[in-house]
């Protein structure tokens, strides 16, 4: 029998501390989020052992087998865990009933090409995939709205968090203000070593680059230096500044390079590695 094993987050805790405008009312009982870790699955090796993620390169026998056991956990059908083939882009899909009932070809289809998703929809897990790139959920507790955010360094620069409110604002009415988030296991300022070019990407794009950049030694010659970049830092930045409260931002601190005997690393397993699904439910 297999049972995935979940790290969860406890949105409560951020809706908690805001009590003075009735925001708290929402409570958190009807949300699960959470990251998948690498235990209680059928993957093998570098895949091993709770993999989601088709795109990757695992078998497909134990993607299946993975996914169907993520289900039973949740209590959902297998068409309500949904997760886009994602691109490093910007694009965020609203995941509706037209979505849910297509069938496998055309549900595939719609899917792609898109790093973020939204929906309203209970009962349905949205997520992205990571392994060293950002994950971010948000949970708008007023309208009952969630997101999922796959935030890689091109789509940090790119501002994929912020447009991703944006969309929730034009669909759902949204304030950032109003919700709260998590960003989920990714890579370190420590471990995420750039070139000179990923680090003039962030600062042609108006990061300040003095708070989420540093030089290190560098990892194949310690006698040289080069930049790292904390991207959890980026995309904090990037929820409270389009209004979202810092104590509602709740960031797990789990770096995955650090932790792959847990959580996937790309730059430790190798880019044909297993993935992180990071989810956000609304409950029946």
């Amino acid at each position: 029998m297999i049972e995935p094993v979940l790290h969860l987050y406890d949105i409560g805790e951020a809706l908690r501390l805001e009590t003075t405008d009735g925001f708290a009312k929402f409570g958190n009982d009807n949300i699960v989020a959470f990251s998948t870790t690498r235990h209680g699955g059928r993957s093998k090796e570098q895949y091993g052992e709770l993999n989601i993620n088709p795109y990757c390169g695992d078998e497909a026998t134990a993607i299946c087998q993975n996914r169907a056991a993520l289900c039973e956990k949740l209590a959902i059908d297998d068409n309500h865990l949904v997760l886009p083939h994602q691109v490093h882009g910007t694009k965020c899909l609203n995941v509706d009933t037209t979505l849910l009932h297509s069938a496998p070809n055309e549900r595939q289809r719609i899917l792609e090409g898109y790093d973020a998703l939204m929906t309203n929809i209970k009962g349905v897990c949205i997520g992205v995939s990571t392994a060293d790139c950002i994950p971010v959920l948000v949970y708008d507790p007023k309208r009952h709205v969630t997101a999922a955010i796959h935030a890689g360094w091109r789509g940090t620069v790119a501002r994929i968090v912020e447009k991703t409110l944006l969309a929730m604002k034009a669909k759902y009415g949204t304030e950032a203000s109003e919700a709260v988030a998590v960003i989920g296991p990714g890579i370190s300022l420590r471990n995420f070593e750039v070139g000179q070019e990923v680090y003039d990407a962030f600062a042609d794009a108006g990061f300040d680059m003095g708070k989420i950049a540093k030089k290190f030694p560098c990892k194949a010659d310690p006698k040289k230096e080069k930049w790292h970049i904390d991207l959890p830092r980026c995309n904090k930045s990037q929820l409270t500044h389009a209004g979202m409260k810092e104590a509602c931002v709740l960031c797990s601190g789990i770096c995955t390079y650090d932790n792959a005997d847990d959580f996937f690393s790309a730059r430790r397993l190798g880019i044909n590695s297993g993935r992180i699904y990071t989810g956000i439910m609304i409950k029946q």
